[in-house]
């Protein structure tokens, strides 16, 4: 861990939890602020090109009340 982030770090847990908790928030809302434009556009492809197949007939939809049944008995014990 680099010597500055080290010190942040020793400084950041030394905070109460109510300030830690404050500085987490921080952090990751500041992390989510930022989108990949990479990413951005892997998923933009992504959903063209299934919204393709789906036009073209290639796949067919799965209604949504059968995929919560499906996941349902997937998930019972």
């Amino acid at each position: 861990m680099p010597k500055a982030l080290e010190e942040v770090t020793k400084d950041a847990l030394e905070l109460a939890p109510r300030q830690r908790l404050a500085l987490a928030e921080f952090l990751l809302a500041s992390a989510e602020a930022a989108p990949d434009p990479e990413a951005e556009a892997a998923w933009d492809s992504e959903i063209r090109d299934r919204i393709r197949a789906i036009d073209e007939g290639r796949v067919t939809g799965i209604a949504y009340e059968q995929v919560v049944r499906e996941a349902e008995k997937r998930l019972a014990p």
